[in-house]
């Protein structure tokens, strides 16, 4: 049996997450993605200037990353009997097309895979 797991992105997997983002834009017909490596540091720095309200998830088979999901999460307007509350958006998810078939995507034109706030996703 697979050793499948859902976690909160390490700081050492950006990199991998960003080759995941390059390779789904290819995937989908983006053209004249300028050089990967190039993307590989603006995304590793953005990850680390959003790290506030963007939070990355991923897909991990035996520790190797299959799988991203960003979440963007945002304060919302207070109410009276809420004084603190958040909102949250799933921004950009991929799984490497081999694991597309195994439940963990939908096979559609936005693969997706979720878990309970238990494995993490909760703001």
């Amino acid at each position: 049996m697979e050793n499948i797991g859902i976690r909160r992105g390490r700081p050492a997997e950006l990199a991998t997450v960003a080759t995941l983002r390059w390779e789904w834009l290819v995937e989908n017909g983006s053209m004249d993605l300028g050089e990967r490596d190039d993307f590989a540091g603006h995304f590793v720095a953005w990850a680390g200037e959003n790290a506030g309200s963007h939070r990355c998830m991923v897909l991990v088979r035996d520790e190797r990353v299959i799988g991203m999901a960003w979440r963007a999460v945002v304060q919302r307007v207070p109410t009276p009997r809420a004084p603190r509350r958040a909102s949250g958006d799933l921004t950009c998810v991929d799984v490497v097309p081999e694991a597309r078939t195994a439940g963990w995507a939908d096979g559609s034109s936005v693969p997706c895979w979720t878990k309970p706030a238990s494995s993490g996703w909760s703001a």
